[in-house]
């Protein structure tokens, strides 16, 4: 019964985010920011569009597509999973598993993984669609496999990874760990290198697992619960957890923004920071989207911030990601957003999906995939 509890507690934060802006101090909730105007000065030219099932469906998913050389693939919470050309968006094949999908696409060494919100983990062949595998985990899947040639790890909502064969889909090993009291309806995905699966907790922490038995190598606690409410006290980890070089970039939910040494688990850094979407690096800075709908720029050697972008405050919206010489970022409206790396000021603006932009973009070189709400997958490029 507690754990049942939990969960309907979970639904009903990540709908109180969404309807407060994620302000918990405002004593009158504000609309989203207006948009203003500004002058463009880059395009973003639709180069192909498709539409992939019911997209995020009725839930808050973040369905976010994944790449694996010229090959795009998506689902939707329908239980689509679609194959694409990424170049041109032809279709080469499509798959209906008849399950409600509520993890993001993971992809690569010939397979396509997804999760489902009856807790299980599908692998489909990269070349055909055909089912290679699917195996039960403890409890919902909400973000992407991460996949490498020898292994599929998973988180699932109740705070434990799980890593699977890649060829069989067996269990190998699982890592417990006793999640919050109350948390917001999400997880981020792990991140898998050579010899370490990294998992970040609804408590705040991160920790690194050695990825042949599972036992901890190190963990860092990003961010200490405060405030008297268990809703004060959330500093859930959601957002993506970003590896560039020997740093492991990390930021929570009403808590810090944080660069880890991969090798030690010692903090480098940390910064004030909530944010239940995410984060992006490029030319030496770290880019957040802040849970109050600014955008952020912080240095990744000092942690002072560089610029902060406010013009979208309230509008809730998705983690950013560096395109070119850009950060792009979705919002509830289904606009994609371009902002200067250097200052942070508007370069260019599209309307995608009316129905909202809460996926993650994603960028190949110089494409750019927007996963809309409805369904609407649309590849750009600047013109």
């Amino acid at each position: 019964m507690r754990d049942v509890m939990r969960w309907k507690y979970a639904a009903l934060l990540a709908l109180a985010v969404l309807a407060t802006g994620c302000s918990s101090t405002s004593k009158k909730e504000l609309p989203p920011a207006e948009l203003t105007k500004f002058q463009e000065e880059v395009e973003l030219k639709v180069e192909w569009s498709r539409s992939i099932g019911d997209g995020q469906g009725d839930l808050y998913n973040t369905l976010t597509p994944a790449v694996d050389g010229d090959h795009l693939f998506a689902a939707s919470a329908d239980g689509r999973v679609i194959a694409m050309d990424r170049t041109n968006g032809n279709v080469l094949w499509k798959v209906s598993l008849d399950l409600p999908v509520s993890g993001a696409v993971g992809a690569g060494y010939g397979l396509v993984v997804v999760g489902t919100l009856k807790g299980e983990v599908i692998a489909l062949d990269t070349s055909s669609g055909e089912e290679r595998w699917r195996a039960k985990v403890t409890s919902e899947v909400l973000s992407a496999p991460a996949v490498n040639s020898d292994l599929v790890v998973v988180q699932t909502q109740d705070d434990r990874l799980i890593a699977l064969d890649a060829s069989t889909g067996s269990q190998r090993w699982i890592y417990e760990s006793t999640p919050a009291v109350l948390t917001l309806r999400g997880t981020s995905s792990p991140v898998l290198t050579n010899s370490l699966a990294i998992v970040a907790l609804s408590t705040g922490k991160v920790v690194a697992l050695d990825t042949q038995r599972g036992i901890p190598v190190w963990e860092q606690r990003v961010a200490l619960p405060q405030g008297r409410s268990e809703l004060e006290r959330v500093v859930d980890i959601d957002g993506n957890l970003l590896l560039s070089g020997g740093t492991l970039y990390v930021v929570t939910y009403q808590g810090k923004v944080a660069g880890i040494d991969i090798d030690s688990g010692r903090l480098l850094w940390q910064r004030d920071a909530s944010s239940y979407a995410g984060l992006a690096q490029g030319f030496g800075s770290v880019y957040v989207s802040l849970s109050s709908g600014s955008v952020e720029s912080i240095d990744e050697r000092s942690n002072s911030a560089l610029w902060t972008n406010d013009a979208l405050a309230r509008r809730q919206l998705s983690a950013p990601e560096v395109f070119s010489s850009y950060v792009a970022v979705g919002d509830l409206e289904g606009y994609l957003h371009l902002l200067s790396q250097v200052d942070g000021h508007f370069v260019g603006r599209k309307k995608i999906d009316g129905d909202g932009l809460r996926a993650r973009p994603l960028v190949v070189g110089d494409w750019i995939y927007a996963y809309g709400n409805s369904g609407k997958l649309v590849a750009l490029t600047i013109r």
